[in-house]
């Protein structure tokens, strides 16, 4: 798994959020060294709904423009622990 393919999985555990917000919430949670750019994101963005790890939760247009809201499937919340044991079993050998 692609380090932006877990932040953005990680970003979606609480909520349903739209691409801008899950800039935001990558950029909180990797303490600012993950700046996914406009076209990585939804590049992965499709990646991961192709692999059904994610889903479209929701449109709404807002300000005259439409945003998406996507939501981590159960196999995404899989996935993400998965990655999560796994970096943490890496972590505990280098250590």
């Amino acid at each position: 798994m692609t380090q932006a393919a877990f932040f953005i999985l990680t970003a979606l555990i609480d909520e349903p959020r739209h691409g801008y917000g899950i800039v935001r919430e990558v950029e909180e949670l990797s303490g600012g060294d993950v700046r996914l750019r406009v076209g990585t994101l939804y590049g992965v963005l499709d990646r991961l709904a192709a692999d059904r790890l994610i889903e479209l939760d929701r449109e709404e247009v807002q300000q005259g423009r439409l945003r998406r809201y996507y939501a981590l499937t159960d196999d995404g919340a899989a996935a993400v622990s998965a990655e999560a044991a796994r970096m943490a079993a890496g972590a505990r050998t280098a250590a």
